[in-house]
């Protein structure tokens, strides 16, 4: 499995702003992240607040969902086609050695067999 790390995805000790997630032409929209009543702002114009950073923080997860998913996927499936491939090997390796162990037993059979007639 692959160790590589995301450098875009935050870890437990980064502190990230608020400003990261969002888009810039909708950071001048946010004044604080106060209540409404200290920014004499209405609750119609705070709810729509609430839903931009709603919507553009969920952007910003999903965005990241496919990219996370699609290494762990790739981790992942290598891994399973790596022990199939050497599980398929074993049984291959087996198979050829009882195969070979068959025809020159078959061989050195035939072989004798014809010593003794030809004696």
């Amino acid at each position: 499995m692959s160790n590589q790390i995301d450098t875009s995805i935050p870890v437990l000790t980064e502190i990230i702003s608020p400003d990261s997630f969002l888009q810039t032409e909708d950071a001048a929209e946010i004044v604080a992240f106060e209540s409404p009543e200290k920014n004499n702002i209405s609750a119609e114009e705070w709810q729509q607040l609430e839903q931009t950073i709603h919507e553009n923080v969920l952007r910003q997860v999903l965005s990241r969902v496919d990219f996370v998913l699609e290494h762990r996927v790739r981790d992942s499936l290598a891994d399973v086609l790596q022990t199939a491939v050497e599980s398929l090997a074993v049984e291959i390796r087996a198979g050829l050695h009882k195969t070979m162990q068959e025809v020159i037993s078959r061989a050195v059979s035939q072989e004798i067999t014809k010593a003794k007639i030809n004696k």
